[in-house]
């Protein structure tokens, strides 16, 4: 058996591409956009991918299962569970509880796990060479390492009501399914930490079933449904706005991008024009370069692990805009965009070509100047964390404005006081310094060290 753990780490996003090394024939799991990571380990590995499938209709990724049938002639097969409102509205090859996949001397055997979406399917793998007995689980988004997938995302993110609560018990009835199996069966989940699929999320990649049953939380309420439903809608963080979207766009037929696009460079002049007329522009700096000057109206978010997530609550998947990056980084930056969705680059203009008459600088204060503002009738701190770490712990006087939904929110911000912001550790403040600032305020300071810093200097907190 060959097997192979595809990770992005700008997702926290697993996938995988599993083989029969005596047939040559393969099969992938839960594949990202960027379908040519699949085709180079198979070429590498005398491989033929020849079946595809998903363990859910994602949320938080746009999945590349079509492109990469597109590029294969591989055969779909994809939950049919769930009744008629959670259904695949596109071809392919249904799969029901007990269903079995063959490839080559492998069966993959289908077990309906909803909770997390109602027609959630995990895989039994057994290795008949080895064995009869099955060696692997692939879970999607219903176990991960330390915690399971979380159920309120349909109600929250696609608008599904009444959904959170009716998942969350058939989430605890999958566990009690799940606390069945042997112990020794490996556990491949679809996410690791970092994921908004969940809310504990351990950072190794796999796991046993015994050791799940030992160390993750939702395994201890044996008899104690309630508890268990209770425990796990609570305190789960702010689903990404993009979701929804990627909710639509996994289920229904939608056109492919079946190569990784290039972009060209802009010249000033270009993006002058572009910004005139309304046009976003990204910079994908690190915050401290952007504070030290960029260009007027643009939006910072940083070319790190967080990038999709903030480009998703952020831009508009109808409207075109531009990068600020090096020419070296945009490949990977166009991989992460496409990843959710988000294609309508018109370009990118070079870091280098920007111009220093025509920059302004952000105004960062540090920690002795924050706590001269503090208790200022004046003054509005605003916190962008998000409301769970907020009624944790904050800084006495602070006001909560999640960054992701702060366009939304710019009434909540007076723009008559000197407005003061702050996050954990000052990604996010950037993020949201550059909305306030394109959306004309400009009494507003940012204290970069954040939470972080504050508590580190041992200063009090309020919850």
């Amino acid at each position: 058996m060959f097997f192979k753990h595809i990770y992005d780490k700008s997702l926290a996003q697993a996938s995988y591409l599993i083989g029969c090394q005596a047939t040559g024939e393969s099969i992938v799991i839960d594949a990202k956009r960027d379908v040519d990571t699949y085709l180079q380990i198979a070429k590498e590995n005398n491989l033929k991918i020849t079946h595809i499938t998903e363990t859910h209709i994602h949320a938080d990724f746009l999945a590349g299962s079509r492109e990469l049938a597109a590029l294969t002639g591989a055969q779909m097969y994809l939950s049919d569970e769930g009744g008629p409102e959670w259904q695949y509205e596109f071809p392919h090859k249904g799969l029901k509880h007990g269903d079995q996949i063959k490839v080559g001397n492998l069966t993959l055997e289908v077990l309906h796990t909803p909770g997390h979406t109602p027609e959630s399917i995990s895989f039994l793998l057994t290795d008949h060479p080895a064995t009869d007995e099955p060696v692997m689980i692939f879970t999607g988004d219903f176990v991960f390492v330390g915690d399971v997938g979380r159920p309120d995302l349909l109600e929250k993110a696609a608008g599904y009501a009444g959904t959170q609560e009716k998942g969350a018990h058939e989430m605890y009835a999958s566990v009690k399914d799940f606390a069945q199996l042997p112990s020794f069966l490996q556990v491949w989940p679809g996410h690791g930490a970092g994921s908004a699929c969940g809310k504990a999320l351990g950072a190794v990649p796999s796991s046993t079933v015994g050791y799940e049953m030992k160390r993750n939380w939702a395994f201890q309420y044996e008899n104690d449904e309630d508890g268990f439903v209770e425990y796990l809608l609570e305190g789960q963080p702010e689903p990404p706005k993009y979701f929804a979207m990627m909710k639509k766009l996994n289920k229904v037929d939608r056109p492919l991008l079946t190569e990784v696009p290039k972009h060209k460079e802009l010249s000033s002049e270009e993006i002058s024009a572009a910004m005139q007329k309304g046009m976003t522009v990204v910079d994908t700096r690190n915050k401290a370069d952007f504070a030290e000057g960029f260009l007027p109206g643009s939006l910072n978010i940083q070319n790190n692990n967080s990038l999709s997530t903030w480009a998703g609550w952020l831009l508009d998947y109808e409207k075109p805009f531009i990068l600020i990056a090096e020419e070296g980084d945009m490949e990977e930056l166009t991989r992460k965009l496409m990843r959710i969705g988000l294609d309508n680059i018109q370009g990118y203009f070079p870091v280098a070509k920007l111009s220093e008459p025509e920059l302004e600088k952000a105004d960062v204060i540090d920690i002795e100047e924050f706590k001269s503002y503090i208790g200022q009738p004046d003054v509005q701190i605003v916190d962008v964390r998000g409301k769970t770490e907020f009624e944790a712990g904050h800084v006495k006087g602070a006001e909560n404005n999640f960054v992701g939904t702060l366009p939304q929110n710019l009434d909540k911000i007076d723009r008559d006081k000197q407005v003061v912001i702050h996050c954990q550790a000052g990604d996010r403040s950037s993020v949201a310094y550059s909305v306030l600032r394109k959306n004309g305020f400009r009494n507003v300071k940012n204290y970069s060290g954040g939470m972080k810093e504050w508590k580190e200097k041992g200063n009090p907190i309020v919850s």
